[in-house]
């Protein structure tokens, strides 16, 4: 089975932070974790609040554990929000279903891992997580 990269996990980092740029969004943080949730690599661009890394960790944290985006978790969370809460709690803030994150899995569909980002809106933080996944190489989900 394949595991993702520090090289892959860099270029996922770039890739983002290289869309986010073209696009002209706010300072952005972006965050890629490994399949069981370490983190891999981290950048947050000058100016952007002290917050990023916790919530760009947060969503790609629930995202890799989860197995799905956290744009389908923010989704579900709606419509069983006590699991959702309970689950929040017990990953002790590390657990955020907001849109912003993607899964990072390799051709043959295996989980590697998950980025998430944060600074714009969460379409805008999830467009700049897929441009880094496909620029990897890798699918996203």
């Amino acid at each position: 089975m394949q595991t993702l990269t520090l090289a892959q996990a860099q270029q996922i980092l770039q890739a983002a932070l290289a869309r986010s740029k073209e696009k002209g969004f706010k300072p952005m943080g972006v965050a890629v974790l490994d399949a069981a949730g370490n983190l891999k690599a981290f950048a947050s661009e000058d100016g952007a609040s002290m917050f990023r890394f916790d919530i760009a960790r947060a969503k790609a944290w629930g995202a890799v554990g989860m197995g799905v985006s956290s744009r389908v978790l923010g989704q579900r969370a709606k419509d069983n929000p006590n699991f959702f809460v309970s689950l929040a709690a017990t990953a002790e803030g590390k657990f955020l279903p907001q849109t912003g994150a993607v899964v990072i899995k390799d051709a043959a569909g295996n989980l590697l891992g998950a980025v998430g980002a944060s600074g714009g809106t969460g379409d805008e933080d999830e467009e700049i997580c897929v441009a880094g996944v496909q620029a990897a190489g890798l699918a996203s989900g």
